[in-house]
């Protein structure tokens, strides 16, 4: 589509009946998910601009504020969220809400507000040239009155996870379906971070190198590790402040820079997994993925794609958090660009037998998107009870027999002949290899089967 006619159409259909119903009218129809993505689009002024605002200046989405699009609205607030785990399923839902109907999540990125970046994100933001009005209050809010669990930044995870929303007639056995309607930046800058004893790069628990690199190629470089030290702000860890402009990141070095497109999605969509009573069990931490979702990290989730997870407590518990403004395949330095999103769902209960979602879905989390089948394969999924393994191998292995049995199962196609076809014509890739549980993720391409 020519981009200035994509442009004009988005323009005047918001125009015309509004942010609210253009959100649920590009629901109804899939293929306007790139509209909708356009239709967000901003100009720069004060504060260098990206997806999410309207026209003018970016509007920053304080809590309450700017277009609510879901039937529900679930904000992040210091009492309700987790800081660092996921809700077990043995958890209060914070909201309810019937099967089909949408929500709308404020969530909060913990990049900012974490303990190594000083838990002020006035002050950290402040001192890269952001004026307290464009810090989100809810961030504010969460980093100087959480005090649910106790943090330990070295043990909990870094994540801020909102819910869990309750699904009426959701029972275990059944299959939530998740349909991302609308993934808008809240603010128009983000941060990615990397971290000593964390990322690809990382040397090992022992202080040695990892297989296959030498100790002078460890980022951040060994050197720069002040770890131990009583202050996370001590650590020597490296946060990366990047800047949008018109859609894009934009990282400065020296006197250049780098640009790259926005993609938003959430990294951190799940339901309940974990049968611990303890909210800070190892079961529930909010790094490893699970059979459950959670920290899945896959970029394909944005606008218009659908996550389907076996459902294990009844109301499924759905949360979300983790919000990515652009990440690759691979999330190699241990984070992506995390910026705080708002969120739209439409969340579907799918019941054994109707049909309503693939069949691999009843037990292990699987994808679509508009153009692709995605299978998905973890290597440790057991929500961390007998440790993570961090294995690419595993979960190369686990998204290949995934979509076999969708090929198989689905598709009608034999077992040998869907072997042939993936090994002809789809593509696995690696999801990302810094959650401790590593991830592969699969496309198959549904336009092969439109014949």
């Amino acid at each position: 589509m020519n981009e200035s006619f994509a442009e004009a159409a988005a323009e005047t259909l918001t125009r015309g009946i509004g942010r609210r119903d253009f959100v649920r009218a590009v629901a109804a129809v899939g293929a306007g998910a790139g509209i909708s993505a356009v239709a967000v689009a901003c100009a720069t002024g004060d504060t260098p601009a990206a997806t999410g605002a309207t026209t003018g200046r970016f509007e920053i989405l304080q809590p309450d504020h700017g277009d609510i699009a879901g039937d529900h609205y679930l904000r992040s607030i210091p009492d309700q969220v987790l800081w660092g785990y996921v809700p077990t399923v043995h958890a209060t839902p914070v909201i309810q809400m019937r099967s089909e109907q949408t929500i709308t999540v404020d969530t909060v990125s913990h990049e900012g507000i974490l303990e190594d970046q000083g838990r002020n994100p006035v002050e950290y933001f402040g001192g890269k040239g952001v004026s307290e009005s464009d810090v989100l209050r809810d961030a504010i809010a969460v980093a100087s009155e959480y005090d649910r669990t106790p943090r330990n930044f070295d043990k909990d995870g870094p994540h801020v996870v909102t819910g869990p929303v309750f699904v009426e007639g959701a029972q275990p056995g059944d299959v939530l379906k998740i349909e991302t309607l609308q993934a808008i930046p809240r603010v128009p800058y983000g941060v990615v971070s990397s971290r000593h004893g964390k990322g690809a790069l990382a040397r090992k628990a022992d202080g040695s190198a990892p297989d296959g690199i030498s100790i002078e190629e460890v980022m951040p470089p060994v050197a720069t590790d002040r770890r131990p030290n009583a202050d996370p702000v001590e650590y020597g860890n490296v946060s990366t402040f990047t800047a949008v402009e018109d859609g894009h990141g934009v990282m400065s070095y020296g006197d250049a820079r780098v640009r790259f497109p926005l993609s938003p999605f959430m990294g951190l969509m799940g339901v309940a997994f974990s049968q611990d009573r303890d909210i800070t069990a190892p079961t529930a931490n909010s790094i490893p993925p699970t059979v459950g979702g959670g920290n899945i990290d896959i970029r394909l989730l944005g606008e218009g794609s659908t996550l389907y997870l076996p459902v294990f407590a009844e109301g499924a518990l759905f949360y979300a958090g983790d919000p990515h403004m652009a990440m690759g395949d691979g999330e190699v330095a241990l984070t992506a660009m995390e910026g705080s999103l708002r969120g739209t769902y439409r969340l579907t209960v799918c019941k054994p037998g109707s049909g309503d979602a693939p069949s691999v879905a009843y037990h292990y989390p699987f994808a679509e998107t508009e153009s692709a089948w995605v299978p998905i394969g973890l290597s440790g999924p057991d929500g961390a009870i007998g440790g993570s393994r961090s294995d690419l191998n595993i979960a190369m292995r686990r998204a290949v027999v995934n979509a076999l049995d969708f090929l198989q199962n689905d598709q009608g196609m034999d077992r040998a002949t869907a072997y042939a076809y993936l090994s002809a014509a789809s593509d696995f890739v690696v999801s990302q290899v810094v959650d401790r549980t590593v991830g592969v993720h699969g496309q198959i391409y549904k336009s092969h089967f439109a014949v």
